[in-house]
C-alpha cells in the first residue's frame, strides 16, 4: 500500500486537524480495500477448492457404488459354493463326489474378483498445499477431512487383507489345482471361507466408505441420496 502525502501549508491549527483527518481516511480506505480484495480472494479460493473437492467426491461415490454391486455378486457366489460345500461335508458325502461338484461350479473361473475403488484425492492435496483449507467453512472443511481420512483407512485395511489372503490362505495353489481339476474338498473349503469372509469386510468397508462420502456433498446433491 503506498499514499503520496499532499505538501500543503497549513496556516491554523484547523487546517491541520482536517489535513490529519484527511490522510486517516486515506489510510482506513486503503486499509479497508486491500482487506476486501483479500477477503474476496479468499472467498472465491474456498469455492473453488469445494466444487474441485466434491466433483472429486461424487467421483469416488460412483466408482464405490459400482464396485460395490460387483462385490456383493462376487460374495453371494462364493457364499453359495461354501455352503454347499460345507453342507456335502456334514453329509459325508464322498470327497470325490464333491470334487466333482465344486469343479462344475467352478469350471469357467474361480478368484477372488473383488473390485476397489481408486478413491482419488488430488484435490484434497492441492486445497492443502495451498493453504485455501483454513478459508472454507469449518463444519464443510470437516465433512470433508473424515471423507479422505475414511478414504485413507479403508485403503489401508484393504491392502492388508489382501496381502493375508493371498500369503496365508493356499488361495494361489488352490487356483492352481482346479486348474488341473483337482479339488480337496476341506482344503478348498478353508480357502472359499476366507475369501467369503473377505468379501464381506470388502463390502461393508464399502457400504461404511459409501455413507461417509455422501454424507460429505450438500444436502441436495444427488450422490447424498
Amino acid at each position: 500500500m503506498h499514499l503520496e502525502v499532499l505538501k500543503v501549508r497549513l496556516h491554523s491549527l484547523k487546517d491541520f486537524a482536517k489535513h490529519y483527518l484527511m490522510i486517516v481516511l486515506s489510510i482506513l480506505t486503503a486499509l479497508g480495500l486491500e482487506a476486501w480484495i483479500e477477503h474476496a480472494h479468499h472467498r472465491h479460493a474456498a469455492a473453488e477448492a469445494s466444487t474441485q473437492i466434491e466433483a472429486e467426491i461424487r467421483a469416488n461415490l460412483a466408482e464405490c457404488d459400482t464396485d460395490l454391486q460387483h462385490d456383493l455378486a462376487q460374495m453371494v457366489r462364493l457364499r453359495g459354493i461354501r455352503d454347499e460345500v460345507t453342507r456335502e461335508l456334514k453329509m459325508h458325502t464322498s470327497d470325490d463326489l464333491i470334487a466333482q461338484r465344486v469343479l462344475e461350479q467352478t469350471r469357467q473361473h474361480f478368484d477372488l474378483k473383488l473390485m476397489f475403488p481408486t478413491l482419488r484425492h488430488e484435490a484434497w492435496d492441492v486445497m492443502v498445499a495451498n493453504q485455501s483449507a483454513g478459508w472454507i467453512d469449518p463444519g464443510r472443511l470437516q465433512r470433508y477431512a473424515v471423507a479422505y481420512a475414511s478414504q485413507r483407512d479403508v485403503v489401508t485395511t484393504m491392502s492388508e487383507d489382501t496381502e493375508l489372503l493371498m500369503s496365508g490362505t493356499g488361495l494361489v495353489d488352490t487356483v492352481a489345482d482346479l486348474r488341473t481339476d483337482t479339488v480337496r474338498p476341506r482344503e478348498f473349503l478353508h480357502v472359499v471361507s476366507q475369501m467369503t469372509a473377505m468379501l464381506e469386510q470388502a463390502v461393508n468397508n464399502l457400504q461404511t466408505l459409501r455413507k461417509q462420502l455422501a454424507s460429505a456433498l450438500p444436502d441436495t446433491d444427488t450422490g447424498a441420496s
